[in-house]
Order: structure tokens, then sequence, then C-alpha cells
């Protein structure tokens, strides 16, 4: 039965639980509890009793005099069920989101074993071109002794052989270093991913891989206001632990570039959107050095709206454009050189030496000369 209003109370919605009224605590502890097996309550009469007696308690406590609570407070319930509803529905999207970069990552890993896989077959066809040119130079030594060949023909063609093998050589070695870089680099990569899982499973970036690097996607609305280039608090906390990481590789060199959407920058301190997205990258660049990333280590650039992640035609994909991605850049030593060109990083013919670690910058233009002055100006 429902409870009477008065004129003594408030307006306010009834209660009742399943079966049960929230008033008459009479009714409550005379309610039949529900037989649990062969060791519950309904099997034995005291317990039941005071299972009873503490169900009623329990709702008495619970609800006030009158039976009823007031229809703000049940509205605000209701409310907050909604909310609850919408997060799991939210949280959902995000786990699936993620999933989705996990099968990515997975899918990158594999093509890379599938490469390291290409580099051992090469490696074995050179291993068997090599055996061949012994085989032969063996052959051709024995043809010198049977049919009496000019030694200095032979030589010559000895000579020829043995240069085709010490090339064959050098190419064999440079593909045992290739695939050794790409072993420490792969080690690296899934170190590196591995610390950045907690950030990623808290939905607060996402790694991609683009053209063979490893890509940390951070969103631009969690890092700044519109058209602003002040990091907000909750950005700096996302940064501060991005710089936790990256400072644990101090030989590693990452780039931080700033994208935005195609939406034109109407008046204000910068002229386009290739000036926001830089002054962006530059003040993540600087809360990195502050979080203890070495400077000499980071870059900044800005690419503006030119190199969009998704459409600009929705506001989702206007969203996901504006972003700050962080880039671990290759380092010289990755690429293999190719035998017979010449080393990029050896000095030039007739080049001085340069002491290890200094840095090395263009030569200035040449100085233009100064107009001369206009007549009655100094």
């Amino acid at each position: 039965m429902w409870t009477k209003m008065t004129n003594d109370h408030p307006p306010c919605t009834p209660i009742r639980t399943r079966g049960v009224e929230a008033t008459p605590s009479r009714a409550l502890a005379s309610a039949p509890v529900p037989n649990r097996g062969r060791r519950g309550p309904a099997n034995n009469p005291r317990r039941a009793g005071v299972a009873r007696w503490l169900l009623a308690a329990l709702l008495a406590s619970a609800v006030p005099a009158g039976g009823c609570v007031r229809k703000s407070e049940h509205d605000k319930a209701l409310a907050a069920l909604k909310t609850a509803t919408e997060d799991r529905t939210r949280l959902a999207a995000q786990v699936k989101a993620l999933q989705a970069d996990v099968a990515r990552l997975v899918e990158e890993a594999g093509r890379r074993e599938q490469e390291l896989s290409e580099v051992k077959t090469r490696e074995a066809d050179l291993s068997k071109k090599v055996d061949e040119l012994l085989l032969l130079n063996v052959e051709l030594t024995e043809r010198l002794k049977a049919a009496g060949q000019s030694v200095e023909a032979l030589n010559t063609e000895r000579g020829s052989l043995s240069q085709a093998l010490a090339e064959t050589r050098a190419q064999l070695l440079e593909l045992r270093k290739q695939q050794d870089a790409a072993n420490a680099r792969g080690a690296q990569l899934r170190e590196l991913q591995a610390k950045f899982q907690k950030l990623v499973d808290a939905g607060q970036l996402k790694i991609v891989f683009r053209q063979g690097r490893m890509v940390v996607e951070l969103a631009n609305d969690v890092l700044f206001e519109s058209g602003k280039t002040d990091i907000k608090p909750a950005g700096k906390a996302m940064i501060g632990d991005v710089a936790k990481v990256l400072r644990t590789m101090p030989d590693r060199r990452f780039q931080v570039a700033g994208h935005t959407d195609n939406v034109k920058i109407q008046g204000g301190r910068f002229a386009s959107n290739w000036e926001l997205s830089t002054a962006r990258a530059v003040s993540v660049v600087k809360l990195l050095v502050d979080g203890g990333v070495r400077a000499t280590n980071l870059s900044a650039a800005g690419f503006g709206e030119f190199q969009p992640a998704e459409t600009n035609d929705t506001p989702d994909g206007r969203a996901k454009n504006r972003r700050i991605e962080i880039t671990l850049q290759p380092n010289l030593d990755e690429f293999v050189k190719v035998p017979g060109m010449p080393d990029p990083a050896a000095p030039k013919p007739g080049a001085a030496p340069t002491k290890p670690g200094a840095a090395t910058a263009p030569a200035p233009p040449p100085a233009k000369p100064a107009p001369a002055p206009a007549p009655g100006k100094p």
C-alpha cells in the first residue's frame, strides 16, 4: 500500500521494495524469507526470525518517517543512475578502441617478423654464393696446374674473384649488422610500448606505427584550450608521465609535432594554423625538458592542417586532427651501409677533422652590401 501525503510533510515519492512496503516495519518483520538451500533460514525458525528482524531494522533505518523520500532526492538518484549508465557505455567504447590498437600493434609485430625472415633468407643466399666462389677459386687453381695457363692471366682472374668474394663478404656482414639492428630496434620498441601501456590503458594516449616509426598521439583537447598554447593542468600531468618514460632513453631522439583541423584562425596572435601548431609543439617540448628529457634529443615542428589523421568534414574528425604527436626518430647508425657507397658520416677528402661531439653548422651566406642612404636621411 502507498503512504498517504499529509500537510505536515513536503511532497515526496513513496518507496517500495520488492513486494514489501517500506513504512510498516511490522509487515517487514513478518515478510517471508526465501529458501537459499538446505542450510538457509527457511529450515531454521529461529534463524528465519532473526533474518526478518534484521531486514526490517535495515529498511526502517534507511527510509525516513512517512515511508517516502523527497522527489528531488529521487530525481537525483535517477540522474546518477543515468550518468553511471552513460559512463559505462563510454568506457566500453574506449575499451573497444584500445583493443583495436592492440590488434594493430600485433599486426605490426607480425610484419617485422616477416622482414627478419626475409633478411635471414638473403643471408643464407649470400652464404651459398660465398661457398660457390670458394669452389670456383679451387677449380681455377686446378686448371692452372693442369693446363699450364699463364700465371699472370690467372692471377688477374683470381684477383677479380677475390675482390668479388670480399665484396660479398662485406654485404653479408652488413646484412648481419642490419639484422642485429632490427632485433635491437624491435626489443626497444617493445620495451617502450610496455612502458606506455599504463597510459594507453588509462585512455590518455595512443601508440601507432607509421612508416616504420613509433608515434605517441596525445589528444589536443586535453592539452590546450581552443586557439591557446598554454597547457592545461590535466595536460601538464599527462606530459609529466610521458617525460618519465622518454627520459629513460637518453640515446634516442624525439620529434614533437603539432597538428590542427582546417578551421581558419580569425584574428588573435597567430596568423595561421602553422604558427599555432608550432607554438603548441614548442610548449610541449619545454614541458618535456622540465620533466627531465634532454633538450638535445627533442625537436618541435608544426604541420597545421596539412597532415590530417581523419576527415575534417565532421566534428569528430576535426577533434581527432587536433593532436600532438611524439615520434621516435631513427639514429643514423641504424641505416645499412651499402658496399661501394660513400659513408655519409665519414669526413670528405681535404676536410678538416672535427672533434668528437662538436656541432657543425652550415656556412653563413655572404653579407649583402648595405644600401646607400636616401638623400636627406642619416
